[in-house]
């Protein structure tokens, strides 16, 4: 398979969203009780509502859509420094 410059780009932009998943998924699970529900003036924390598992669940497909793109040899110079520390992180919370 040939991707073309566009498609690796878009590819990339998709890697990173996930890598911002995966690190909303983290980051509101850390805050505990304090995560925020989005009542009164501030957003809600991503994921708030869910149970640990069910985040879990949500970072482990990130991580697996991740993993699969990185391990695609056409990437050229596209950085994956911010993907590689959410993989990183992805592994250690879902254990």
């Amino acid at each position: 398979m040939t991707r073309t410059a566009e498609e690796i780009a878009q590819a990339h932009k998709a890697c990173l969203d996930g890598a911002d998943t995966i690190n909303a998924v983290i980051a509101t699970h850390n805050k505990g009780s304090d995560a925020n529900d989005g009542s009164g003036d501030t957003k809600a924390d991503y994921a708030y509502d869910m149970t640990h598992d069910e985040k879990k669940a949500r970072v482990e497909r990130s991580v697996g859509y991740l993993k699969y793109q990185k391990a695609l040899t056409d990437w050229g110079s596209e950085s994956f420094t911010v993907i590689d520390k959410a993989i990183a992180d992805a592994d250690a919370f879902t254990g």
